[in-house]
């Protein structure tokens, strides 16, 4: 039985299955269902877990290389909102678009994670290496 790091069992299935180069979505609670992606949903509820918290989690047992964000995250949310992104992404390198070209990349990814986060353009997508 696992004890540490993620229990998830639908969770640990879908990020065992992503590769080099693949990338996976971690989205708010409102993000739209992508029917053609498998979605694991942790949204308990409104505010539970944030995308910080999940990427405390998952990051120290997956080796990510970038991340894309949208470009409305910063002007959207206050200094506090942004350090917790920032200390969340341990220094990987990340790329801002327009929300809109944001969106274009979700169907190329493995999968998507769905929080209970409210951040205003707090997805992220998280590319292997």
């Amino acid at each position: 039985m696992l004890i540490e790091g993620i229990i998830n069992p639908q969770l640990l299935s879908l990020i065992a299955r992503v590769r080099h180069t693949n990338t996976l979505v971690i989205a708010d609670a409102a993000f739209p269902f992508w029917p053609m992606i498998e979605t694991v949903d942790l949204t308990l509820v409104r505010g539970i877990p944030t995308i910080p918290q999940v990427l405390d989690c998952l990051l120290p047992n997956w080796k990510c290389g970038g991340i894309w964000m949208a470009e409305e995250l910063k002007q959207s949310n206050p200094p506090k909102i942004l350090e917790d992104f920032e200390k969340a992404c341990r220094g990987i390198p990340r790329h801002y678009e327009p929300h809109i070209e944001f969106k274009q990349r979700v169907p190329g990814a493995i999968g998507l994670i769905r929080t209970g986060d409210t951040t205003a353009y707090g997805n992220m997508i998280l590319e292997s290496v």
